[in-house]
């Protein structure tokens, strides 16, 4: 049996695209770590934690602005998501924000008619 030149031989290398350079190319198996200091750290937990009370205190008064004056405790719910969501507490200040916005548009355009 004669060898056919197309064939290539075991453990030769294959080339993806025809170039006249063999280079080898690899990715990184795992994801670098974030390296953060120990004061950076625990500054990091002081604003977060600061940030989920005053997260939660908005989403309270967003969701109380849906039964009882929605435009004043609205307007304090939007401000204090905004708060939070700045010390790090973005969920719950994304949250406060949006159930404040929705409180207030139909307090103002929906319940006037009712």
């Amino acid at each position: 049996m004669k060898k056919e030149e197309n064939v290539p031989e075991v453990g030769a290398s294959v080339p993806i695209r025809s170039s006249k350079y063999r280079e080898e190319t690899a990715a990184e198996i795992a994801a670098p770590v974030p390296v953060m200091r120990r004061r950076e750290q625990d500054e990091f937990r002081e604003r977060t934690a600061g940030g989920t009370g005053m997260g939660t205190l908005a989403i309270a008064l967003s969701i109380l602005s849906l039964f009882v004056m929605p435009i004043l405790f609205g307007a304090a719910g939007i401000v204090l998501g905004f708060v939070a969501r700045r010390r790090g507490a973005t969920g719950l200040g994304s949250w406060a924000i949006g159930i404040g916005a929705i409180s207030i548009i139909v307090g103002i355009f929906i319940l006037p008619f009712f």
